[in-house]
């Protein structure tokens, strides 16, 4: 049988190859973005209640409604924006789901969705599986601002989606209110759609705002915004998310979801509900759990020749790893793994066309804190 790809351009993903290569050389594994350390207890017990509940068969294509009650109260509360529990709130199987239902939702064939670079690498492939081309806009290389005069030059009569990322995969860049503002005037008067991929949102910070497209109307209006549970409660293997959009827009990315995966697990969405409802401290505090630890790691690594990056939110740091070698970032990432027992990430796979020159690499400190001592002690051999 004679099989044409459709995805000519994906192999594994290189989360996959790296996590894999530090399992082979036990190596302290700061690549792949889970943390290691455990899940709230409170979400455990409300997990193991809903199940003796009952609640293990299919939940509502939508969600369970008291889930969806808790975000749009926690949407209100956090940005202000009073969203339709019915209409407007979709659980997905993780945020990756809900990325993928909501370009599949608008994007047809021949049309164009820009994408800012460097970007999380399930974006391109959902555009090309439904057809569409994918624009690539760089981010500023050292600072990942984003020129919105590129963004407005890279607008076309064929334009569909605009896809941002705040707080940013690799970077931890963050859009300010200037950034938001900006927007609104490129996207007033079009037909575009925006998907505001906010997963990090509550891992924010030195005292800065998360610029949701929920606390912007003319954003809110016209976006999917979506998020993952797995981030805040650290739970990244139940995978389970949401996306909130308009009504028109809902309706649309619920016609991909139901044939997609229909619903998502029901206990957990029960366990969510309760640990939003109940425990609002923990995603309020999130930002100076991280915080904590961003400022360990990063006080750590300035007894290394890695040259720590700012990191306004996220839970990666990027390093310049110029001053220990010049080997491209691929290569240089699998060298400090074999050579020297820690993972880290690339940053060219999240680029259509790397910046030459540039000698950065991603490290996870979503970890315990006996895991980046590990890792540093390892660092500082360099």
């Amino acid at each position: 049988m004679h099989l044409q790809t459709k995805l000519p351009k994906v192999g594994t993903t290189i989360f996959t190859v790296m996590s894999q290569l530090a399992a082979e050389h036990g190596a302290v594994n700061l690549g792949q973005g889970f943390p290691d350390f455990a899940v709230p207890q409170r979400l455990i017990d409300e997990l193991d209640r809903a199940m003796r509940a009952g609640h293990n068969q299919y939940a509502p294509m939508t969600g369970v409604p008291v889930l969806r009650q808790a975000i749009a109260d926690k949407q209100l509360r956090c940005y202000g924006r009073q969203v339709n529990v019915d209409t407007e709130i979709t659980i997905t199987s993780g945020a990756t789901e809900a990325l993928f239902n909501a370009i599949h939702a608008v994007v047809r064939p021949g049309e164009e969705v820009i994408v800012l670079d460097p970007a999380y690498d399930s974006y391109e492939p959902a555009f090309e599986l439904a057809g569409a081309k994918a624009v690539h806009v760089a981010l500023d290389p050292q600072t990942f601002a984003v020129d919105w005069d590129q963004v407005q030059a890279a607008i076309t009569p064929r334009t569909r989606v605009l896809i941002i990322n705040s707080p940013h995969n690799p970077s931890g860049a963050m859009l300010a209110e200037a950034d938001m503002r900006r927007l609104i005037e490129i996207l007033r008067g079009t037909e575009i759609v925006l998907i505001s991929d906010e997963v990090y949102e509550h891992i924010v910070f030195d005292g800065r705002r998360h610029e949701s497209a929920l606390r912007y109307p003319e954003l809110a209006e016209r976006a999917f915004v979506v998020s993952s549970f797995g981030k805040t409660y650290h739970c990244t293997g139940w995978k389970i998310g949401y996306a909130i959009a308009p009504p028109a827009l809902s309706a649309e990315f619920r016609k991909v979801h139901q044939y997609n995966v229909f619903c998502t697990f029901s206990p957990a969405q029960h366990a969510f509900a309760a640990m939003i409802r109940d425990e609002p401290e923990h995603y309020e505090q999130l930002g100076a759990f991280y915080q904590e630890k961003r400022d360990h790691f990063r006080a750590q690594l300035l007894g290394t020749r890695l040259k720590p990056l700012p990191v306004p939110g996220g839970y990666f740091q990027l390093v310049d790893y110029s001053a220990v070698s010049d080997l491209p970032d691929i290569e240089f990432v699998r060298w400090l793994t074999i050579e020297h027992g820690v993972t880290a990430i690339p940053l060219s796979p999240f680029y259509d066309n790397p910046p030459p020159g540039q000698r950065l690499a991603r490290l996870c400190f979503a970890k315990n804190q006996a895991t980046l001592d590990a890792a540093i002690e390892r660092l500082k051999k360099l």
